[in-house]
């Protein structure tokens, strides 16, 4: 490894990072992040903080768990790479592919298709999807639904079904016959409706009209976050995702659902498919699957549309895509050691707790200071805060005052992810409670000192 002066000399100037212009990362070099241990980040400076990002919605296990670093230690000397296209697999991946069974038996998850990550998931739902229908004798549903706020990646799948326009405008046409509704957004929606519940009705029959205009039988897929993540901690009411998933069920649409960050305990749960009592078509999952020790992801396919699959004539259900690294065997050794630590420390209780404590600490700090519009959470570890310039007007704060507070938060200790007007956590699922104090202890000192 080169000296600290060649890093800090070199910084951003060959490595262009994800979600950034290349010039502001040039002009405002990145942190440094040397090491981790526990829940806790160490900069080239020597700098400690609690990650309250973990790692990118990730790293729940923290960065310490010997047993999963252990397992891929050891697969690496035994087999570090095999395909496992069609006609040859690897002891590893039948196992991980069994855990996997397990974990999401009880979503009615019968089948697993391991990818490289989240973005590789939700765009495998997407195309099985198609093929779902197609095999069905309905080449004609081809269109999606989702929700607007939602995040599903960044390939061109992913993008098209994203409801954010940051990933979509510089990167259109994209995907044809995608289409977007209302985000179940209480604090700011074109209905101004202020009751959760209220606003579920009024989605689910805005649905209704979509899918009734388009053609019910053009559709192939609603996909949604059963918390939306990186849309701004977006809760739903608890009838949500159970009304749309009865009107899918009504026009035969397959129901996706994105569990790359709600899935493996973040909610409190250990889906967030059953954290509101729903049972998906498919689901897209990721990050929580290795605690992010090795990129990994999965399309789990309900044991529903696996019949439909496995019993045609396979030259209508051969699955024609794939991935390099699917079911790669040291990614696979991390899945099965990463899923068996996940249970063995019941994650999804510590979440549930330490996630209350971070939600209830931010909303003391609401009725501290005007500048904190809206506090979300509530539901496992995820939580955003929303900044405003004027509270009753709920005019979004700045990017500059939104980047100075998550500097300030920094400073004093905490790692957190500004996305303006919202600042963002999502905290290792291991995280203790004097360090959720920490988080919450940084955000008070960071607006204070404004």
């Amino acid at each position: 490894m080169k000296d600290d002066n060649f890093l800090k000399e070199h910084n951003a100037k060959a490595l262009w990072h994800p979600m950034g212009a290349p010039g502001d990362s040039l002009a405002n070099p990145p942190v440094i992040i040397t090491r981790a241990e526990g829940s806790r980040i160490f900069d080239i400076d020597g700098h400690s903080t609690v990650d309250g990002v973990g790692g990118l919605w990730c790293a729940n296990l923290g960065y310490s768990n010997d047993v999963v670093k252990e397992a891929i230690a050891k697969q690496l000397y035994d087999l570090p790479y095999y395909s496992a296209f069609a006609g040859s697999t690897n002891p590893t991946a039948i196992e991980a592919s069994m855990a996997v069974q397990d974990f999401f038996a009880e979503d009615g998850i019968g089948r697993v298709f391991f990818t490289s990550g989240g973005s590789d998931s939700v765009e495998t739902c997407l195309r099985l999807s198609r093929q779902y229908h197609r095999i069905k004798g309905q080449p004609q549903r081809t269109k999606f639904l989702s929700l607007k706020k939602g995040y599903h990646g960044t390939h061109f799948g992913g993008a098209s079904v994203n409801g954010n326009n940051r990933f979509r405008i510089g990167y259109e046409p994209l995907l044809p016959g995608c289409f977007h509704l209302t985000a179940p957004y209480p604090y700011r929606n074109p209905y101004d409706e202020t009751d959760p519940a209220a606003l579920a009705q009024k989605i689910a029959a805005e649905m209704v009209d979509e899918i009734e205009f388009q053609g019910p039988d053009t559709i192939a897929a609603f996909i949604m976050e059963p918390i939306l993540g990186a849309g701004g901690v977006i809760v739903p009411d608890a009838s949500f995702m159970k009304l749309m998933r009865e009107i899918c069920t009504k026009y035969g649409i397959l129901m996706i659902a994105d569990e790359v960050i709600c899935g493996f305990g973040r909610t409190g749960d250990w889906t967030g498919s059953r954290h509101w009592g729903v049972k998906p078509d498919m689901m897209s999952v990721a990050k929580g699957i290795t605690s992010a020790y090795f990129p990994v992801g999965a399309a789990l396919i309900s044991e529903e549309v696996a019949e439909v699959f496995e019993t045609a004539d396979s030259a209508a259900a051969g699955i024609w895509h794939g991935y390099t690294y699917s079911a790669h065997p040291v990614g696979a050794a991390a899945v099965t050691a990463c899923l068996s630590e996940t249970l063995r420390l019941d994650t999804r209780t510590n979440a549930a707790a330490r996630g209350t404590q971070l939600y209830e600490g931010l909303l003391g700090l609401k009725e501290k200071y005007d500048i904190v519009g809206d506090v979300r959470g509530g539901h496992g570890l995820m939580t955003a805060v929303e900044f405003v310039s004027d509270r009753a007007k709920k005019t979004p704060m700045d990017v500059a005052t939104v980047k100075k507070i998550q500097k300030g938060i920094y400073d004093a200790g905490a790692m957190v992810r500004p996305a303006p007007p919202n600042i963002m956590m999502s905290p290792p699922l291991v995280i203790t409670e004097d360090e959720v104090q920490i988080i919450i202890d940084a955000f008070d000192t960071a607006i204070g000192a404004l």
